[in-house]
């Protein structure tokens, strides 16, 4: 017999991901295709294709919040948008500080902030490349120039895994 998955209003499929494997199952499945675990309605959640579901959209105020909060945590992973944000927040305050520094010719403000944010941005850079699947010593294709940033934002752009992986801690 052949189920269908439920749609709510918008049309998206709901279906359940095993809490063991990650792997999705038809909201309707009492056991993981995959490893059998057992599975609550509880976990169903609705999937916009397209839209990585296994975390939750962090907004920018979260995600410099999750920045500090992780400053020297360097396993796990991050999203995309936490990253993303994140680097708003540091190109705009780098803006902002510059400008100050270069009205009042104090000249310290953004070198502190830079000092301040240097170890958590490279936290959040590992953590965001784990979520891809990758070390966090990938990092170190900044120096490559034109070619390794070229890699590293495409990398940075590119969806998580949402099946999880070896970083999954």
């Amino acid at each position: 017999m052949i189920r269908k998955n439920k749609r709510c209003s918008s049309g998206r499929m709901f279906t359940m991901n095993c809490p063991t494997c990650g792997k999705e199952n038809e909201s309707s499945a009492q056991f993981c295709g995959i490893c059998g675990s057992p599975l609550t309605d509880q976990q169903a959640t609705g999937i916009d294709y397209g839209v990585d579901s296994s975390k939750p959209m962090v907004g920018f105020s979260e995600a410099i919040g999750l920045g500090f909060k992780n400053y020297i945590n360097f396993s796990g992973r991050a999203t995309r948008a936490e990253y993303w944000w994140w680097f708003l927040f540091i190109v705009v305050t780098g803006v902002v500080l510059g400008t100050i520094d270069s009205i009042t010719g104090i000249g310290a403000l953004q070198n502190i902030f830079n000092l301040a944010t240097l170890i958590p941005g490279l936290a959040l850079g590992a953590r965001r490349l784990h979520d891809i699947g990758k070390s966090g010593w990938w990092q170190l294709l900044w120096f490559a120039i034109i070619v390794g940033w070229i890699i590293m934002i495409v990398w940075y752009c590119k969806p998580g895994n949402q099946l999880g992986n070896k970083y999954n801690i």
